[in-house]
C-alpha cells in the first residue's frame, strides 16, 4: 500500500505531497490542473522510462518519491534486500530524480539501484489501468492475460511447466534443423579435418622442432667460417709450434717461471705467481674445449644441410596451412580431433535429438491441452462473474463470454486463442470488444474484469486513469461503487472527472492550478467537509458555490454513503 507520495519539480507541479493510505482515494481537478502528472510520478517510481522534458520549466531536476507500507517477510522485500536496499518497520522508500542533462538516479529502501529494480517490484506493487489500457484490452493477449490471472496458480503451474518444456523443444528443434540443413558443409568440414590431421601426423613433428632446426641449419651453413675461428684461437691459446712464446699457454708458463725464481724474496710475488699457474690451466681447458669443438666439425656437413633444410621447408608447408606457428599446428591437431569427434557423432546425435525433440513435442501437446482445459474451465466462471458485475454497473442486458480457441501452432503460452465476447444488449450478437463496444462500456468491462480478478489474484493497490470516461449518469454510480467495493481489499486510487465516481472515495483529493501572469504552479490539497462538497459542486455543475450544485453534491454524499453499507 502506497502512504504517500511527494513530487518536485515535476511539470506544472512545484511541490506537493499526496497522503494516501487505505481505502479508495480520488484525485479531482480541472483539466491542465497537473493531474496526469501525478500519474507520471507514479509510473516513474513503477519504473517507467523518464523523460528530461517532464521537468519544471527552469528547474535542474525533479524528484519524486513514495512511502509503500510492505510485507516485510515477502517477495518485494526479498529483492529490495537483493538490491542492497533495506525496510524501516516494513516501510519502504523509493525515489526517483531526472536532471535536464538526461542523467537520473533511483534509490531503492535508501541504497542506489538500477531501475529495473523498480520494474520488478512495481509490477507485484500496483496494476495501473488507463484509457490505453481499454484500447489493450481489445487484444487477444490481453484477454488470455487477463483469464490467466483469474485461473491463478490453477494456471501458472502448468504454464511454467509447459514454457520450460516448449523452450527445449525449440532449442532441440533448432539444433537437430541445423544440423540437417548444414549435413552436406559438415561432411566436407569433416573431410578436410581428416586430410589436415593426416599431414600434420605424418609430418610427425614435436613442439619446437622448427627453432632447433633453424639453429642446426644456421651452424651447418657456416661450418668453414666456425672452423676457421676456433682453430686460429686454440693456436693463440695453445700453438702447436715448438716456440711456446707465440701462444698464451707458452707466454704464461714463461712469466709464471719467472716469477717463482724471485718468489722467495717477496711472499706477494709467491701468490701472484699461483694465480698465473691458475690462468695457465683455464686457458689449457679452454684450448682443449675448442679442440673438442673442431672434432665435431662434421666434413659432410653440406649432405647434413640439404636434409636440414629439407625437414624445414616440410614444416614451413604444414606452419602456412594451419599455422601461424609449428606450435598452433599442432594445437590444430588437437583441437582438430574433438572437433572431428563431433562432426563424426552427427548421425548419433541426430538420432538422439530426434527422439527428444518426439518427446518435447509429446509434452507439449500433453501440457497444452491441459492448459486448455483450465482456461475454458475458467473461462466460463469469468465469464458467469464479470456478467454478474456488469449488470451491477449498469449494463443488465449485457453478458460476457470468454471463449477458448484452439490456434494452428503452439507458442510459448500455449495452443489457445482467448477472446471476451461482449452480448451489448439481448437479442445482439456477441462481438469481439475491439469491434462492438463503446468507450465507456469498455470502461465498465474493463473494471468488472478487475473487480473479479482482484479475488483471485490480489494486488495491493489498483490505479484508474479516468477509466471512466464515456460513463455517466446512473453507469457512473456504479463505477463508484464497484470502486469502493474493489477498495475493501486493496487499495484503490482514481484519477476522475465523477463526481458520481469520486463520492465514494475515503480519501479526497483536488489537484489545483495557480498563476501569477508568468508562471502556472499545481498543488494538491486533502479536501475535508465543506471543500469537498465544494469541490463536488463543481464537478457537477462547473461552479463550486452554486447553491443547487452544493445540494446535489450533498445528496450525492449522501447516497454514496448509503450504497456502501
Amino acid at each position: 500500500m502506497i502512504e504517500e507520495i511527494t513530487i518536485h519539480n515535476l511539470g506544472v507541479i512545484g511541490e506537493a505531497r499526496l497522503p494516501l493510505g487505505p481505502g479508495f482515494t480520488a484525485l479531482t481537478g480541472e483539466t491542465g490542473a497537473g493531474k496526469t502528472m501525478i500519474v507520471t510520478a507514479l509510473g516513474l517510481l513503477l519504473g517507467d522510462r523518464a523523460d528530461s522534458g517532464a521537468i519544471r520549466s527552469g528547474s535542474s531536476q525533479a524528484v519524486v518519491e513514495g512511502r509503500w507500507q510492505i510485507d516485510d517477510s515477502g517477495s518485494v522485500a526479498e529483492r529490495v534486500r537483493d538490491a542492497g536496499g533495506d525496510l524501516d518497520d516494513g516501510e519502504l522508500i523509493l525515489s526517483r530524480s531526472i536532471s535536464q542533462e538526461g542523467r537520473g538516479r533511483t534509490v531503492v529502501g535508501g541504497r542506489s539501484a538500477p531501475v529495473s529494480v523498480l520494474h520488478e517490484i512495481g509490477h507485484q506493487l500496483v496494476v495501473v489501468h488507463g484509457q490505453s489500457d481499454q484500447v489493450r484490452l481489445r487484444s487477444s493477449m490481453a484477454q488470455r492475460e487477463a483469464l490467466d490471472r483469474f485461473a491463478g496458480a490453477s494456471v501458472s503451474r502448468v504454464l511454467g511447466e509447459y514454457q520450460d518444456v516448449f523452450a527445449r523443444w525449440q532449442s532441440r528443434q533448432g539444433e537437430l534443423d541445423l544440423l540437417m540443413a548444414e549435413g552436406d558443409r559438415r561432411a566436407r568440414e569433416a573431410d578436410d579435418l581428416r586430410d589436415a590431421m593426416a599431414q600434420i601426423e605424418a609430418a610427425g613433428a614435436t613442439r619446437g622442432e622448427d627453432r632447433a632446426l633453424g639453429e642446426r641449419a644456421d651452424r651447418l651453413g657456416n661450418l668453414e667460417e666456425l672452423r676457421l675461428a676456433a682453430g686460429e684461437a686454440r693456436a693463440m691459446l695453445s700453438s702447436e709450434v715448438s716456440d711456446e712464446s707465440t701462444d698464451v699457454v707458452g707466454l704464461l708458463t714463461a712469466a709464471r717461471r719467472q716469477l717463482e725464481r724471485v718468489a722467495d724474496h717477496d711472499a706477494a710475488l709467491a701468490a701472484i705467481a699461483t694465480t698465473v699457474a691458475e690462468a695457465s690451466i683455464a686457458v689449457t681447458e679452454i684450448s682443449g674445449e675448442l679442440s673438442r669443438y673442431l672434432a665435431t666439425l662434421d666434413a659432410d656437413g653440406a649432405r647434413e644441410l640439404d636434409v636440414v633444410n629439407d625437414r624445414l621447408a616440410q614444416l614451413n608447408s604444414l606452419v602456412r596451412k594451419f599455422g601461424p606457428s609449428l606450435d598452433d599446428t599442432l594445437d590444430y591437431l588437437d583441437s582438430g580431433s574433438s572437433r572431428l569427434l563431433e562432426l563424426d557423432n552427427d548421425s548419433t546425435r541426430i538420432e538422439s535429438l530426434e527422439r527428444e525433440v518426439e518427446t518435447d513435442r509429446e509434452s507439449v501437446i500433453e501440457l497444452a491441452q491441459q492448459l486448455s482445459s483450465i482456461r475454458s474451465e475458467f473461462g466460463v466462471a469469468l465469464s458467469e462473474r464479470v456478467t454478474a458485475e456488469l449488470a451491477a454497473l449498469a449494463m443488465p442486458n449485457s453478458r460476457v463470454t470468454v471463449v477458448v480457441d484452439d490456434r494452428p501452432d503452439y507458442s510459448h503460452t500455449g495452443k489457445d486463442q482467448v477472446s471476451i465476447l461482449l452480448q451489448a444488449h439481448s437479442g445482439a450478437e456477441p462481438r469481439p470488444l475491439g469491434k462492438g463496444a463503446s468507450g465507456g462500456e469498455l470502461s465498465r468491462v474493463m473494471l468488472a474484469i478487475e473487480v473479479v480478478i482482484a479475488g483471485n489474484d490480489p494486488v495491493p493497490t489498483f490505479i484508474f486513469d479516468e477509466i471512466d470516461a464515456g460513463v455517466g449518469g446512473a453507469s457512473a454510480i456504479e463505477v463508484g461503487r464497484r470502486l469502493a467495493r474493489l477498495s475493501r481489499t486493496a487499495q484503490v486510487i482514481v484519477v476522475t472527472h465523477l463526481a458520481q465516481v469520486a463520492a465514494f472515495a475515503t480519501n479526497h483529493l483536488q489537484v489545483s492550478k495557480d498563476s501569477d501572469g508568468a508562471v502556472t504552479a499545481s498543488s494538491v490539497t486533502q479536501l475535508l467537509g465543506e471543500d469537498r462538497i465544494s469541490e463536488m459542486a463543481r464537478l457537477l455543475s462547473g461552479l463550486p458555490d452554486s447553491q443547487s450544485g452544493l445540494a446535489h453534491a450533498r445528496e450525492l454524499l449522501d447516497i454514496a454513503q448509503e450504497l456502501q453499507q
